[in-house]
């Protein structure tokens, strides 16, 4: 069932979520609504807290995004991730690299806002799966930058804590606009 999205400033996306024990009728029917609104919102990543559900799970899918490059390993090899989507994050535990990249991000939680932000260039991820057995894998491109962005909600974190005050500061009316409910306005390049 496709949810309502919420927006910035929503308590719930700073909410860390519980989590998940049994993986119950509950939590399949969450990820199901997961998947819904994700792809409903054309995204490629929605965090549980994005639909007010303060809980430690999230769903990826990055199939047929070509511009921005995907890459997955398993026990070290590279496979391709095409072949593991649609993808669940529950209780998802990361150890990241020290090397980062800076890239395009863009949140459904804020809409028409995107910037850029530096992230590990390379995670590996252990998650549960719905069956109740673990899921290892290592990710980097748009994967790896996804895992980190849901992952980050699963903690109360969002995109925008990895800029810089001034950075922050350039975009405060854009996150008043979202705030209200508004779109955000148009301005020249600078």
């Amino acid at each position: 069932m496709i949810k309502e999205i919420v927006h910035y400033d929503a308590p719930v996306l700073r909410a860390k979520g519980k989590e998940v024990g049994a993986i119950t009728p509950a939590i399949k029917s969450l990820i199901e609504d997961l998947f819904d609104t994700m792809r409903h919102a054309r995204g490629v990543g929605l965090a549980s807290q994005q639909i007010g559900v303060a809980l430690q799970v999230a769903v990826i899918d990055i199939t047929g995004v070509k511009e921005r490059p995907s890459k997955m390993w398993i026990a070290g090899k590279p496979v391709d991730p095409e072949a593991f989507m649609p993808l669940i994050l529950i209780n998802p535990v990361l150890k990241t690299t020290k090397t980062k990249v800076v890239g395009h991000e863009g949140c459904l939680s804020f809409p028409s806002l995107t910037l850029d932000i530096p992230r590990a260039q390379r995670v590996g991820v252990k998650t549960r799966t719905l069956e109740g057995g673990v899921f290892e894998f290592d990710a980097g491109g748009l994967l790896g930058r996804a895992v980190l962005h849901e992952t980050d909600h699963l903690h109360g974190r969002l995109f925008i804590d990895h800029i810089s005050a001034e950075e922050r500061r350039e975009i405060r009316e854009d996150l008043e606009c979202i705030k209200r409910g508004e779109p955000i306005p148009e301005r020249p390049e600078k």
